[in-house]
């Protein structure tokens, strides 16, 4: 359990005006793809019927694959690239993606505008980690910022089903990737306002091999025991989780004939 002085302390970082709208970016980013991850259940079914397990589970792995190769390939690309210009342009393609994902008419029009999705947000997410020791130098600090992050996931998860099963109230489940695309936008708009005066500068670091850069941090991630003991873990967890994302909308809607707000909350 969190201790309430240690909560005020990390929200404490609140202040600083750069990590502020970078912390506001996140938020509504993750807000913004929660709803997509929803409306995504909705799209496949309506496409697909009883199927549609099939659609989303091909689309988790896509997700899977992209954070697991993309991930470490595009951040060594473009970790020598202007971080602000390159978080503000994922996200713009980030926006664009989710704004033709209510359009598709196929299947495979799924499968791939996912694969761009998730591919933009495999490089977003560690070039938007890495940016945050140069808003916060101080370790402590730098600390409390990577702990604001895994709460602002965890409420996530509780605050998207919600907000979407609200917007269904009134309209319909296209609505959802509306509010994923409004989400990118609004967290590129608040990158441009943060001041980032740096981009990875590391011309003073030894230069390394195309393939060590992209392959050093899993090595690092397995040489470590409890490392490797938490990436167990949040395999189990994934697993679970999955289960739930692939199923859920064919037996709300499909087994029990329930509607879509049902299935978002």
């Amino acid at each position: 359990m969190i201790n309430p002085n240690e909560l005020m302390t990390m929200f404490s970082l609140i202040k600083n005006a750069t990590y502020r709208n970078l912390f506001l970016a996140q938020i509504i980013a993750l807000l913004g793809t929660g709803f997509a991850t929803i409306a995504l259940g909705l799209l496949a079914f309506e496409l697909a019927g009883d199927n549609a397990g099939l659609i989303l589970g091909t689309a988790l792995s896509i997700k899977m694959i992209a954070y697991v190769f993309i991930s470490p390939i595009g951040t060594s690309l473009i970790r020598h690239l202007p971080r602000k210009k390159a978080l503000i342009t994922l996200d713009v393609i980030r926006a664009g993606v989710a704004l033709l994902l209510p359009f598709v008419s196929e299947v495979w029009h799924i499968f791939v505008l996912i694969f761009l999705l998730q591919a933009t947000s495999a490089c977003f997410t560690p070039l938007f980690q890495a940016t945050l020791p140069d808003v916060l130098p101080d370790e402590e600090q730098y600390t409390k910022a990577l702990s604001l992050s895994r709460l602002a996931y965890d409420l996530e998860n509780i605050l998207s089903p919600s907000l979407a099963a609200l917007i269904l109230l009134f309209t319909s489940w296209h609505s959802l990737f509306l509010g994923t695309t409004v989400g990118f936008i609004f967290s590129a708009l608040l990158v441009l306002q943060a001041s980032l005066l740096v981009s990875d500068n590391n011309t003073g670091a030894p230069q390394r091999r195309f393939l060590d850069k992209v392959t050093r941090g899993i090595r690092f991630y397995l040489a470590t025991p409890r490392l490797k003991g938490l990436l167990a873990m949040n395999i189990a967890v994934t697993a679970a989780g999955a289960m739930v994302f692939i199923n859920t909308v064919v037996i709300v809607q499909g087994e029990l004939g329930l509607s879509e707000q049902t299935t978002a909350t």
